[in-house]
């Protein structure tokens, strides 16, 4: 196995399953788990500099523009020099994934191909809790009692951009933005791609991947 610090990144449409597999695989061979969403609402709840910035954005419902998303991500990144890591949101359009080349070199890619029609409906019913970023399906991990957080008891809310409509819209936008980037590592030759309507059914092949790059912690059958 090498010794030489594993880079990975996952890339997927909102509602890819793209969190569960990243937490899997996190547990599953020791890689920290990096998600740019985690390190937007930590720095906007921290009022840091890049923070406000995007919180301009974001309450003007926009998405938060490249340069403001590399500069939150090349810091944390800076401070994770020493750890094998997996990128979950970032990098999300070409722009993003130059930058990240300009720090390192990539070994493993992996994006989800999920149907259009599967996408749909996971995230119809997909209810978060905005203080934590926790999100429940109602389908395969409802909340304990309906509409309430697990741990805080507090409300669930379905967030504007899972409703019906607004998904169609998403998932479009996503394409268009990702396909440089797919292409990008794909002729580098570190893209894998993983297609299938359920997470338990592709993560074998998953693991499989990364278990010929990293020894793992875990055996898969804890899933």
């Amino acid at each position: 196995m090498a010794s030489k610090l594993l880079r990975a990144v996952i890339l997927g449409p909102p509602g890819s399953g793209k969190g569960t597999v990243c937490q899997r695989i996190a547990q599953s061979f020791g890689l920290q788990h990096l998600s740019s969403g985690h390190f937007l609402r930590e720095n906007i709840k921290a009022n840091t500099e890049v923070g406000d910035m995007a919180k301009q954005y974001i309450e003007k419902g926009l998405l938060v523009p490249d340069h403001v998303i590399t500069r939150l991500m090349m810091s944390e990144l800076e401070n994770r020099r020493g750890q094998h890591w997996l990128l979950d949101g970032f990098p999300r359009t070409f722009v993003q994934a130059e930058a990240l080349d300009r720090i390192c070199e990539l070994d493993l890619v992996i994006t989800l191909n999920i149907p259009f029609e599967t996408l749909k409906d996971r995230l119809s019913r997909r209810w978060i809790h905005p203080p934590s970023g926790r999100v429940y399906n109602l389908d395969f991990n409802p909340p304990h009692v309906h509409g309430i957080d697990d741990i805080t008891g507090e409300p669930l809310v379905q967030q504007e951009d899972d409703k019906p409509e607004a998904v169609a819209a998403r998932l479009r936008q996503y394409k268009d933005v990702a396909k440089p980037v797919i292409e990008l590592y794909k002729s580098r030759g570190v893209l894998h791609q993983f297609s299938g309507t359920e997470t338990n059914k592709i993560w074998p092949y998953v693991y499989m991947l990364f278990s010929n790059k990293i020894t793992p912690i875990q055996s898969k059958e804890a899933y």
